[in-house]
């Protein structure tokens, strides 16, 4: 029987409690530590992992700390996108005192703000010298795994290989105040949604056991707008909800987005993902909508077709909550029911991936150079909407620009 490797996270917000509630089908793991800004926080996430009974995690005040201590083998960086550099320099100082180097550092999506901040995660991994992790779920989801198994195995070598992949998440809105926030998120739908998108369809139309680089980007038109929340009403309701730091009235945030990406194969092939998101979709809740299409064959996905649906009549009053999906955004009526949310979307596959990759030393689906090359084609986004043409994602000087949204000056 193996011993357990021991896993430290940073941040201890709801995507935390998403990853310890997928711990629970991954074998062979226990939390050793947790951390986050706050320590209140950080014991709450470190209660919840005791009451699933994933271990008995200490509570450490800096994320140097956690990651120099002998009762962590891997860490998860899970803290919000404007302290990942902050977080990973403790990471490095922490490694640098221990006897043995971690065992692996994964970051969840975005990798960070901007290219420029992308660019320096990637440097303090390699002074870290420790393998690495892009905490990409959506490419671990069930059914797109087996939907993109059978069309590359059955209908690309008889028709040829697949060329175009639609991607689209869209829900009512982030639970978390910096998530509405530009100057902390790196910008709003576009880089909170859309590095799933841009992962998956992009992941969709790689021929299996090729690599990443397969795929060479070389065009990004993309459009970014306030569709919804900067209206009086939902800016005040954001301020009330929210907090009066989330001002879209005067510091506003995209709420819809979309982009085409054209990829050139190495046949010289040209094949096409076509992205959308929004914070501004009212439905059921979390919508997730993939297409992949190919010369005589298709494939879609919807993550609401769950095959369980339930009804409340009118009558039925209780309190809200997120109990049938997440963003759940109405309590009764006609209402899809994702039985297993964390299986369902792909963080269970994913954790066991990652925590097996580091384990045994073999490298990993995603890594913190393909989190850059995410950060590369968003920032291609940000730049196409703000200019209005298409953009090159390979130009040189794409790692000086930073968003308007970003510098808190951009105008819908």
């Amino acid at each position: 029987m193996h011993a357990p490797i021991r896993l430290g996270i940073i941040g201890a917000g709801f995507i935390a409690r998403f990853h310890v509630q997928s711990l629970g089908s991954v074998r062979d793991v226990v939390v050793g530590g947790v951390q986050s800004r706050t320590r209140a926080s950080a014991e709450g996430l470190a209660a919840y992992c005791n009451e699933e009974r994933l271990g008995e995690p200490s509570v450490f005040d800096s994320a140097e700390e956690l990651c120099a201590s002998d009762e962590i083998d891997v860490v998860w960086i899970l803290a919000p996108n404007d302290v990942r550099i902050e977080v990973m320099e403790g990471v490095v100082r922490g490694n640098a005192r221990r006897a043995k180097p971690l065992l692996g550092i994964a970051c969840e999506k975005p990798l960070a703000r901007t290219l420029a901040e992308a660019e320096r995660m990637v440097e303090l991994a390699q002074e870290a010298a420790v393998p690495t992790g892009y905490l990409e779920n959506m490419i671990f989801v069930p059914a797109l795994e087996r939907g993109k198994e059978i069309l590359w195995r059955r209908g690309a070598p008889i028709a040829g290989r697949p060329y175009l992949a639609r991607a689209a998440e869209e829900h009512s809105g982030p639970h978390s105040p910096w998530f509405w926030m530009g100057r902390r998120t790196g910008g709003g739908a576009l880089i909170d949604m859309m590095c799933h998108g841009l992962e998956a369809a992009r992941w969709l139309l790689t021929e299996p056991g090729q690599p990443r680089t397969s795929l060479t980007p070389i065009e990004v038109t993309a459009r970014i707008g306030a569709l919804k929340w900067t209206q009086p009403k939902y800016a005040d309701e954001l301020k009330r909800t929210m907090g009066a730091e989330v001002d879209f009235a005067n510091e506003p945030s995209e709420d819809y987005a979309n982009a085409s990406v054209v990829y050139v194969t190495g046949d010289g092939q040209k094949v096409v993902t076509e992205t959308t998101t929004s914070w501004s979709f009212v439905g059921a809740g979390l919508r997730h909508t993939i297409e992949l299409l190919g010369p005589e064959y298709s494939m879609n996905l919807n993550t609401l077709d769950s095959g369980l649906n339930v009804f409340f009549s009118r009558r039925v009053e209780g309190e809200a909550g997120e109990d049938l999906v997440e963003k759940q955004n109405a309590e009764h009526g006609l209402m899809p029911v994702v039985p297993d949310e964390v299986h369902h979307y792909g963080y269970s596959a994913e954790n066991r991936h990652f925590l097996t990759a580091f384990a045994n030393g073999t490298t990993p689906e995603l890594d913190f150079a393909d989190g850059l090359a995410n950060a590369r084609l968003l920032a291609a986004c940000y730049k196409s909407a703000e200019t209005g043409r298409t953009i090159d994602p390979n130009e040189a000087d794409l790692s000086h620009f930073v968003p308007a949204v970003v510098q808190g000056n951009w105008k819908p």
